[in-house]
């Protein structure tokens, strides 16, 4: 009998636990779709439109670099909406954390209509390229593009556009290293 209690308290608990709960907690899962994801919109498989491309560009940097400098280091066609890629160099500046200095953005020349915007792509904050010890081994520097892409997804330009890595801080302690960029993007 002392069971049979026990265990209609523990049910009636529930129950009474059940009418507390926001109804949040028991919502129904939804299948939500982005605008790219609807039923109608194409489906591609060959051709330029939709397939996702790539270009690059690497810049072997021997000189040390100042602030306001300028690299060229990829083009975008017209209508290139850009979804992703990445940002590489060596360790361009040979102090360590916290003494280095060197400050990179990734963005565009004037695009069209769009005009510059030198960190739109990434604002890449002081870069330490130090290898750090059962993280990451090697020295220098990966980081993905952030920039418009965080906030809307995507970037298309409406003309061909160079794409640039601009110094707003110089080294600390310069060291000779390659900086490159991947972009991906699509043609739709």
């Amino acid at each position: 009998m002392k069971q049979f209690k026990f265990a209609a308290i523990i049910f009636l608990s529930l129950i009474m636990l059940g009418s507390f709960v926001p109804s949040y907690v028991f919502a129904t899962a939804e299948t939500l779709t982005s605008t790219r994801g609807v039923a109608g919109f194409p489906v591609y498989g060959r051709g330029q439109a939709g397939n996702l491309k790539s270009t690059y560009g690497v810049y072997a940097v021997t000189a040390a670099v100042e602030a306001g400098d300028v690299f060229q280091l990829a083009r975008v066609p017209r209508g290139a909406t850009v979804v992703g890629g990445r940002f590489y160099m060596g360790d361009m500046d040979g102090g360590t954390a916290p003494d280095a200095t060197l400050d990179i953005d990734i963005g565009w020349a004037t695009a069209g209509t769009n005009g510059p915007d030198p960190d739109g792509l990434l604002n890449g904050g002081t870069i330490h390229g130090d290898a750090v010890v059962g993280v990451k081994p090697e020295s220098g520097t990966s980081m993905p593009f952030g920039g418009v892409l965080i906030i809307s997804g995507s970037k298309t330009f409406t003309e061909e556009t160079a794409l640039i890595a601009t110094v707003n801080t110089a080294a600390a302690t310069f060291a000779a290293a390659t900086m490159g960029i991947v972009v991906d993007y699509t043609m739709d």
